[in-house]
């Protein structure tokens, strides 16, 4: 949890703020993508995304912090999977957003409403 002490909604906002922070990079984008459908070894990320580890390390990290994805340890390798459950919390926010767009513009400023 990332504060004990905050309330709910301060919690949810700041979960958001990690997501959304964690998504605004190309690189992380391409991370979720490769692990789209299957668990995948650091070793086949670096590969697969002409990256060092050590780059690869600092994306993952951002990703695990935000709770887009989660890993495991298996001997000397990390492994990562998308965790879908925290996308469900973003998706669920978007569509809130969604449900909510006003289609009508609001009255100029100055003018009242009929």
């Amino acid at each position: 949890m990332l504060n004990t002490l905050a309330s709910g909604r301060d919690v949810l906002q700041l979960e958001l703020l990690a997501g959304f922070h964690a998504l605004s990079d190309p690189w992380r984008l391409r991370i979720l993508e490769e692990l789209r459908g299957r668990e995948r070894c650091v070793c086949e990320l670096s590969e697969a995304l002409g990256v060092a580890q050590s780059k690869l390390s600092f994306h993952l990290k951002t990703l695990r912090s935000a709770g887009l994805i989660e890993g495991r340890q298996e001997g000397r390798w990390m492994y990562y999977r998308l965790q879908p459950e925290y996308f469900q919390v973003l998706e669920r926010y978007l569509q809130r957003l969604q449900n909510s767009v006003v289609l009508e513009p609001a009255p100029l400023c100055g003018e009242t409403e009929p």
